[in-house]
């Protein structure tokens, strides 16, 4: 008897996965001599020999009885980090491990300059374009469950307030024993229960989170948009980080502090920078604030006002959107001797020195990061080779994320007009989170839909904060164009 056909059946607000595929390989076609998708094959090649190679256990500490765990979202497979963490008699000690991607990877050779042309893991909706080899990056390079894997461990005291009061790095042999997902844990903590690590961690998080404010610095509270997989179609929704995405976070956070003072005090290393914002910016935000009806309070820390708008409400959610334009011109700082070292090393967002370096399977600086920080904590002048390199990744970082940065903008286009298309002609309520006036152009306003959670630019006039509504006229997914424009009741 012949099977019958197989229909895919998209409901309102999804699309078939094998569309956006489609729309992906359209977009990477174009963008093929920028974006690196094959390895070359000397590459490969190392990656299978470095792979193979013994990790021998006498130049390493062993921490292979320490029961590590890592948390990431439950597909993760390239996992940068494990930790354990425990309660001392006067605080807390973190132990903290980084895939030790050196040991793969040496200088110059074709890994290293094939990870220089890629600087990062690109993520687009229905694939990621890896830095390294999968063989290395979701394989022996891991922190996956159970394998014996090279890593640095930081060793990092904590005082009873969460205040870091010693540091120390270390190479060493690690076994994490569960790989943990963000939700899963958030729900067993929220019944009382949970992993003992991801009880201290709540605990510590929100210690740090508090030395955060208290110094000056600021995370966005804000909701992500998520292309979700569901069988052979994908759609678009909001994903709110749970509680303890937070908390893990913040030990990332302060573990880039730390690298960071490490390579000041020691005068060799690579800053994660960011200029503070200017005062003008700072009174247009106070004045957003309280045009919007959320006064920033003289004496309420930046940082803590942030963490309590809420971004269901409306009035909240614009001031969020407008809180992203106070600090812009990220960047990176080499440097080789104290006279190299910026004159304000501080981060701004962070209210520190912060460097990158728990992620080195996604990011390329982080491996240079753990190299020249390791070096330092043993008390040694990291080696000539690695120094003559140091100055050549801020350019390497700032060309391939702005690259990456842009096609995952491109794919999210992408995925929002095919998403929309079997919305057109309707009619939703949406929050106005800008407004643009031009000499000769008509007033436009940015809105946020709530449902599908779409941003778009509207030829109408209102103010940030106001709800609106909006129709959708048309959409031309192949251009990646929805257009808007007011309903009926508001253009009257």
């Amino acid at each position: 008897m012949p099977h019958r056909p197989v229909s895919l059946h998209a409901p309102r607000g999804s699309v078939a996965a094998d569309v956006i595929r489609e729309g992906i390989d359209a977009l990477l076609a174009e963008d093929a001599q920028d974006v690196p998708l094959e390895f070359p094959a000397e590459a490969l090649a190392e990656a299978e020999r470095a792979a193979a190679c013994e990790l021998a256990a006498d130049d390493r500490t062993d921490r292979t009885a320490v029961p590590f765990v890592t948390l990431d979202p439950a597909t993760s497979t390239d996992l940068d980090q494990a930790m354990h963490l425990e309660r001392t008699q006067d605080g807390y000690r973190v132990l903290y491990a980084i895939a030790d991607v050196p040991w793969f990877v040496g200088l110059d050779g074709a890994l290293d300059r094939e990870a220089r042309r890629r600087g990062e893991t690109v993520y687009l909706p229905d694939r990621r374009i890896p830095l390294h080899p999968e063989k290395l990056s979701e394989g022996v390079a891991s922190l996956l469950p159970g394998q014996i894997t090279p890593a640095f461990v930081w060793v990092l005291d904590l005082d009873p307030d969460g205040a870091v009061r010693a540091v120390d790095l270390e190479r060493s042999r690690v076994r994490s024993i569960r790989k943990l997902a963000y939700e899963q844990v958030q729900e067993d903590l929220d019944r009382g229960a949970g992993h003992p690590t991801m009880i201290l961690l709540q605990e510590i998080g929100a210690l740090r989170a508090a030395q955060e404010i208290a110094r000056g610095g600021a995370s966005l509270n804000v909701p992500e948009q998520e292309v979700v997989a569901d069988g052979d179609l994908v759609r678009l929704t909001w994903r709110r980080p749970v509680p303890i995405e937070d908390a893990n976070a913040q030990i990332s956070l302060m573990t880039g502090m730390a690298a960071a003072e490490l390579m000041l005090a020691h005068g060799a290393g690579i800053l994660r920078t960011l200029p503070p914002a200017r005062g003008q910016a700072i009174d247009r935000f106070r004045r957003q604030a309280d045009v919007l009806g959320v006064p920033w309070p003289a004496d309420r820390a930046y940082g803590a006002f942030l963490r309590d708008l809420d971004w269901h409400e409306p009035a909240h959610l614009a001031l969020l959107n407008h809180a992203t334009a106070l600090f812009r011109g990220a960047s990176y700082a080499a440097f080789t001797s104290p006279e190299e070292v910026p004159a304000d090393p501080a981060q701004a967002a962070v209210a520190a020195p912060y460097a990158h370096t728990t992620a080195p399977l996604r990011r390329l600086v982080d491996r240079f990061v753990l190299l020249v920080c390791h070096a330092h904590a043993r008390g040694h002048r990291p080696a000539p080779e690695l120094l003559a390199a140091l100055g050549e990744i801020p350019d390497a970082m700032r060309t391939t994320g702005a690259r990456a940065g842009n096609l995952e903008r491109l794919a999210l286009d992408l995925v929002e007009t095919s998403a929309l298309a079997t919305w057109e002609g309707e009619i939703f309520s949406a929050t106005v989170i800008d407004r643009r006036e031009a000499s000769g152009a008509p007033t436009r306003v940015e809105v946020q839909l709530t449902e599908p959670p779409v941003t778009a630019w509207v030829a109408m006039d209102a103010a940030p904060g106001d709800v609106v509504r909006v129709m959708l006229e048309s959409v031309d997914p192949e251009r990646s164009r929805a257009l808007f424009v007011p309903a009926q009741e508001e253009a009257a």
